[in-house]
């Protein structure tokens, strides 16, 4: 098919991947915009070629039983699609769910950019249950190896990525500035006194914020502490290494990171129907969501720009940039043949010039 081979060619200035393997790209690419699922059974069937879906679905396992991916390419590829610009704020959190008797947990770290938080990095915990300081520091590890020379405005996350050990990581030179949320029952200390966050702003109403005056040590290290106080009465509080007026609306951008969960599960590609029991193809599978990701965006800012997307009485918009996309795209990929103009056009949201 020529659009395969077209879509194929713009595919390859990104991945070093012989011919066959960019084919099965593209194939797979079509097929997931096309079926909106990434349940191999019903992705063989978008395949559409000469072969038979049977055919189709084995050739689905054996490309994510046996070829080894780089994932440090894949995060390059994620980058210069979307062309984030510097400083990059990052986010990290987890996401986690069961298929029969298997448990996946998901430790996942990406770059926040115009709301959503582009998948880099990710590491499968074979446990249940939070992350450690370990297992994240591996994570950053790696993202400085693959990115040494990109500025880094903070990471977020939330109660979950706290602890002394990650913070005197984080702290160490060259430190990484941070926004992370502790829980209302951290003990905070003046030097003198320690008390709980939850007595330290007892007072503050919905609404209303309090940032304490100089560092205070909080898990063992001396920090800054900014406080709002939610509508529902929650205690909102955020730490950082340097004095800052905006602790609150920064740590804000860490909700990029729950945009993209739902993208890749209820909102996008349903991730949670995938039957895989297998940590490391699946692993393979969220390096090639990550990519799709990309090229709806890419397609749905255009898009919006074109056909701008309708807002609705609450001030919100009817659908996100993504899901614009996606819907376009899906419209060109189910005739690819009537709109072989429009598809030839989208192909131009897969190039870095």
């Amino acid at each position: 098919m020529n659009q395969i081979n077209l879509l194929r060619q713009a595919l390859k200035p990104h991945l070093r991947w012989h011919g066959a393997r960019l084919s099965f790209l593209a194939l797979f690419l079509i097929a997931l915009l096309r079926v909106k699922t990434v349940n191999l059974a019903e992705i063989a069937t978008g395949f559409r070629t000469d072969a038979q879906t049977e055919s189709s679905y084995k050739r689905l396992q054996r490309f994510f039983r046996d070829f080894d991916l780089d994932y440090a390419v894949i995060a390059r590829v994620v980058v210069a699609l979307m062309e984030i610009p510097q400083p990059w704020v990052l986010s990290t959190d987890r996401t986690e769910w069961s298929f029969g008797q298997t448990r996946f947990n998901i430790l996942m770290l990406g770059v926040v950019h115009d709301g959503v938080a582009y998948p880099l990095l990710w590491k499968m915990l074979d446990k249940k249950g939070n992350s450690n300081s370990e297992e994240r520091m591996d994570l950053l590890d790696r993202f400085e190896e693959i990115f040494p020379n990109i500025q880094v405005a903070y990471i977020s996350g939330d109660r979950e990525f706290v602890g002394k050990q990650w913070l005197t990581y984080l702290l160490i030179e060259p430190t990484i500035s941070f926004r992370l949320r502790i829980r209302h029952s951290d003990q905070i200390s003046d030097g003198k006194k320690q008390l709980r966050a939850s007595i330290i702003f007892a007072n503050l109403k919905p609404g209303q914020t309090q940032t304490l005056s100089g560092r205070r040590w909080v898990w063992g290290r001396l920090v800054y502490v900014s406080a709002l106080r939610l509508d529902d009465g929650e205690l909102l509080i955020i730490i950082t290494p340097e004095a800052t007026t905006s602790a609150i609306s920064d740590y804000a951008q860490r909700w990029g990171i729950e945009t993209l969960f739902g993208i890749f599960k209820t909102r996008g590609f349903c991730l949670e129907s995938t039957h895989f029991t297998d940590s490391e193809r699946l692993s393979k599978l969220l390096a090639l969501m990550a990519i799709a990701l990309c090229w709806a965006v890419k397609t749905g800012e255009w898009l919006h720009q074109h056909q701008p997307i309708k807002v609705k009485k609450h001030g919100r918009k009817a659908k996100s940039i993504f899901r614009h996309g996606l819907d376009h795209l899906r419209s060109i990929v189910t005739d690819l043949d009537l709109k072989y103009d429009e598809f030839l056009h989208s192909l131009k949201f897969l190039s870095c010039t």
